[in-house]
């Protein structure tokens, strides 16, 4: 069997690559979000995610071109991202809290802020 070149450069085949598969919305559903190379680093994605640049991520792959693997990562990102909201007073979105709930395999314990309301209303 002929094998074909590869398509990826070489200087970057031996690299982890993580991308989020994003809920859009009933109507639209699940999309691969388009992405610059650069920001496919796990830091970068945990980043982009905390910041709320993905607002409904529901699923994130990684994959190395060099060694010739791909795996789900969901439950791995969603673990690091419970660690930072909880280590930070950073706001975490209704969302992001429901994506943690449901992949993260450690609790998500962080107390979160509660609106408070007026005395005179």
């Amino acid at each position: 069997m002929r094998s074909s070149p590869s398509i990826v450069p070489a200087d970057r085949l031996d690299r982890d690559i993580y991308l989020v598969l994003e809920d859009i919305g009933a109507r639209a559903g699940c999309a691969w979000r388009e992405t610059d190379e650069a920001d496919t680093d796990l830091e970068t994605v945990l980043q982009h995610i905390l910041s709320g640049q993905y607002a409904y991520p529901a699923r994130i792959v990684c994959f190395n071109p060099g060694e010739g693997w791909s795996r789900d990562a969901t439950s791995e990102v969603a673990d690091a991202l419970a660690r930072r909201a909880a280590d930070s007073d950073a706001d975490v979105s209704s969302a992001l809290q429901a994506f943690i709930a449901a992949h993260a395999t450690r609790g998500f314990d962080v107390q979160l802020a509660l609106p408070l309301r007026s005395a005179g209303k």
